[in-house]
């Protein structure tokens, strides 16, 4: 009997079960509940002050500033180009953090600290808005809203007295708003000579970390100790107005002008080395002038030639004859894969007398390293004949120019006399009662001189100028600039109302013959104007 009602007991309890777990799930699937109720729904602009306030944060920069502009053109282009930007970030990243590391190991007594895998992942970065600053200075001023949650793979091991540990960083969340400058702007590719990075507020970062391949951010603390040790170190080093710099080029270099020319003519080549299988070589030469970032000049191919004649002419622009080099590389050119080197060698140009040619052979070395014995082998000679030659004072190109100076006067202004120069730029932030449809108005001396009329803008740009010939200078003139706005719409009460005004007095153009600034129109709530005045004169 005691068996028998086990095995009922058994039976009994895997049927209640059964039947249990069935009535529970049709229960659970047809039976609703009555405090449940339908999700309100209701406009924006109805919400409480408390609700849009937790809304906020999800909404995008450019909805909460209108002064933000949307970029997901930018968005577009980094997603299409994330695969690259990825490998070539990462190689940039090595070949900054590898000297610093291998500065600090000795102090910790580690042996090595190696990158085993650095990637950033499938997911790039998405920049939320962008706002541009105007300034009269030459630099451009960006602000950014950047939002990345990315699946990066960073796995650094570190060795010391014969153990191993590994570092894993995965699961990456950034939320920044940067601000880059791109300054000073300079007239040689890519425009500017040093990018400069500031955080406007703390940023917010969020990763894991494997320690020895366990999670070392679950343990209680850590993960709130890490977050604020994070945000204060990145705070006390890029918080704004500290910044970060990266330069480009040299600004004093990229704003030199240019002053002479040099021409090269490559003659021939000599005794040059065999370097295809058939018994020969197709030499071209590449010259370069260093410090120049336009690409390198090349001669024809000389096919099957091993003492090749090219007599070809190449001009150069010369901006520091001190310090520029001219480069000479010949080549052995090949159908298909990479040209063969066949040798180099250099030019100094501080060693060339001005306006006097000069004729030179030179052997072909292997690399300019002095003290390399691969330098001592043949390689064969290269003729070439260079001359340097100095612009003279009226000889200097104008359109290289500072962008800062000012011309002279053109001839028939008086002497005592001279021309002013008013060039109306841009305004922003205009706002009309009726109409917004600006122009401006200038007033000089009784002489009445205006600019087009822009239709439906409150931030037009004009780009006019207006020109004043005068007998002596304006040292104790004005300048009356009025924005006005205009509209020929039938029935309108007001067809034409003042935005705003400024006076602008004329000692400091006289006297730095130069402004350019932005003005506060008078009667404007928040109207600006933006004038360059120049005082040109004979002398």
């Amino acid at each position: 009997m005691g068996v028998i009602s086990t095995i009922l007991g058994v039976f009994g309890f895997g049927t209640g079960v059964g039947i249990g777990l069935v009535i529970g799930y049709f229960l659970f699937i047809f039976y609703q509940p009555t405090d449940v109720k339908d999700p309100e729904i209701r406009p924006l602009v109805e919400k409480d002050s408390e609700s849009l306030q937790q809304l906020l944060p999800e909404i995008p920069v450019w909805v909460k500033n209108p002064d933000y502009d949307r970029i997901d053109w930018l968005n577009k282009f980094i997603e299409y180009m994330w695969p690259y930007l990825d490998k070539a970030i990462c190689k940039m990243a090595k070949k900054i953090a590898e000297p610093i590391i291998a500065e600090q190991i000795p102090k910790y007594k580690i042996d090595s600290v190696e990158f085993e895998t650095l990637t950033l992942g499938c997911l790039p970065p998405t920049f939320e808005g962008m706002k541009v600053y105007n300034t009269e200075e030459k630099e451009l001023i960006m602000e950014l809203g950047l939002k990345w949650a990315a699946n990066p793979n960073i796995l650094v091991a570190a060795k010391a007295f014969g153990l191993k540990a590994t570092v894993q960083v995965l699961d990456l969340q950034v939320f920044a708003s940067p601000r880059i400058t791109l300054k000073p702007l300079v007239p040689s590719f890519p425009c500017f000579a040093n990018i400069y990075v500031s955080l406007m507020e703390k940023p917010h970062v969020d990763f894991g970390v494997k320690l020895l391949g366990a999670d070392a951010m679950s343990i209680p603390g850590v993960y709130r100790i890490v977050q604020e040790l994070i945000k204060d170190q990145v705070a006390n080093m890029y918080l704004w107005p500290k910044r970060l710099e990266v330069q480009i080029m040299d600004p004093a270099k990229a704003m030199q002008k240019p002053v002479g020319i040099l021409n090269v003519t490559v003659v021939r080549a000599m005794k040059l080395k065999k370097k295809d299988l058939l018994g020969a070589s197709d030499p071209y030469v590449k010259l370069r002038l260093t410090e120049d970032k336009l690409p390198s000049k090349k001669t024809t191919v000389k096919h099957k030639n091993l003492n090749p004649e090219w007599n070809e002419e190449f001009t150069f622009v010369v901006k520091d004859p001190q310090s520029q080099v001219l480069e000479l590389n010949v080549y052995d050119w090949e159908q298909v894969g990479s040209h063969d080197k066949m040798g180099l060698n250099i030019v100094p140009l501080k060693e060339l007398t001005p306006e006097e040619p000069k004729v030179m052979t030179l052997d072909l070395l292997k690399n300019l390293n002095p003290d390399d014995v691969q330098n001592e082998k043949l390689r064969g000679q290269l003729v070439v004949e260079v001359n340097y030659k100095p612009f003279k004072d009226d000889e200097v190109p104008t359109n290289v120019e500072d962008s800062s100076d000012v011309q002279k006067a053109p001839e028939g202004t008086p002497d005592s006399g001279g021309l002013l120069v008013i060039i109306i730029h841009e305004a922003q932030d205009l706002e009309g009662k009726n109409h917004t449809n600006p122009s401006v108005r200038l007033l000089f001396r009784g002489e009445e001189r205006k600019t087009k009329v822009v239709k439906k803008n409150r931030d037009p740009r004009w780009e006019e100028e207006f020109q004043f010939t005068l007998d002596e200078p304006p040292t104790n003139d004005r300048v009356h600039v009025e924005v006005v706005s205009t509209s020929k719409r039938m029935g309108l009460l007001h067809p034409k109302e003042t935005l705003g005004y400024v006076d602008v007095y004329l000692s400091d153009v006289v006297s730095n013959k130069r402004i350019n600034e932005r003005y506060h129109l008078i009667d404007s709530k928040n109207g600006r104007i933006q004038i360059e005045m120049q005082w040109r004169t004979a002398s």
